[in-house]
């Protein structure tokens, strides 16, 4: 029978997201593609360097420990979405089995960016560090985040992950942020708000990744009830520029969507960042580039480049 991704959460990744290419890319800008390709043919079993999103991918496959059958039939599966060729990608897919990545699907794409692969792969995440290829399958209405150069997390001894959401343009769709930046008046946007209270928000790109996130929580609480010494590992949390009352139709939505954030920051202006640099995610989803300003300089951030303020960035 065919491996079946329909009832799992599938992440597909760049390898511009799990590891640090630098040195590759400046040999490939500098001396361009044959030269590349010898250099990663020279350098094939030299380690790359973890990136920013390494230690959330490398965490979020550990889940795979609540099946019962975790080769066979895992929680999680990770692809490598590749822009390079096959040959030139086996030092990234050494790298993978040097870390113990439980990671054995690839697409490799020679000088074309295999994002246009997330739905036939039932993909609810595509993380890249290259911002042209997020910013295209966004256009497209996939679900993507460009990783960028930010602080790096990593607990070691500490087996549990933390993941922080944006809510408005990330998790719901840009409906409210639409009514702050056309009308420029937060007492409208919380009047818009309390009125539409019980009317749950439209989803956005990130809205099935959380979904599916809340099913490995689900999976805690099984493994739970069956191990009472067992502790959860798995932490979501809400950073949020929202504050009373427009939290309480944010609350409606995800109650409306069966999911629930263990935390809750409703900030109301509030710098971002310095929450964050408290509760320290492995990883952090925000659409605002001016918000993950400070937030990159304290925790792994990653870009949503969703909705009307990044369309108006862009000079749409």
């Amino acid at each position: 029978m065919p491996y079946d991704l329909e009832k799992r959460l599938v992440i597909g990744v760049a390898s511009s997201a799990i590891f640090d290419l630098s040195e590759s890319d400046a040999v490939f800008k500098r001396e361009g593609e044959e030269q590349y390709r010898k250099y990663q043919e020279n350098n094939l079993n030299n380690i790359l360097p973890k990136g920013v999103a390494f230690s959330f991918i490398k965490r979020l496959l550990s889940f795979n420990d609540l099946s019962a059958d975790p080769v066979g039939d895992p929680l999680v599966e990770v692809v490598l979405l590749s822009k390079n060729d096959p040959d030139t990608g086996l030092r990234v897919m050494k790298s993978i089995q040097h870390y113990g990545l439980g990671m054995t699907r690839a697409i490799f794409m020679q000088g074309n960016s295999p994002y246009e692969y997330i739905p036939a792969l039932n993909i609810s995440l595509f993380l890249s560090g290259s911002k042209s290829d997020v910013e295209a399958a966004i256009r497209k209405q996939f679900p993507a985040g460009h990783v960028m150069t930010s602080s790096v997390v990593d607990d070691d001894g500490d087996e549990g992950l933390r993941i922080a959401f944006d809510f408005d343009g990330v998790l719901a769709d840009d409906e409210s942020e639409t009514v702050m930046q056309t009308t420029r008046d937060l007492d409208e946007f919380h009047a818009h708000e309390v009125r539409n209270v019980l009317q749950p928000h439209n989803p956005g790109p990130l809205k099935q990744f959380l979904v599916q996130i809340s099913a490995i929580q689900s999976a805690e609480e099984r493994k739970k009830r069956n191990d009472p010494e067992y502790k959860n590992r798995l932490r979501v949390s809400i950073v949020t520029a929202r504050n009373a009352p427009s939290h309480e139709r944010a609350l409606n939505t995800l109650k409306s969507w069966g999911v629930m954030a263990n935390d809750g920051f409703f900030l109301g202006g509030i710098e971002k960042g310095k929450v964050l640099g408290v509760l320290r995610p492995h990883i952090f989803f925000d659409d605002q580039s001016g918000h993950l300003e400070s937030a990159a300089k304290v925790v792994p951030s990653v870009h949503i480049p969703f909705g009307i303020t990044n369309i108006k960035a862009a000079g749409g």
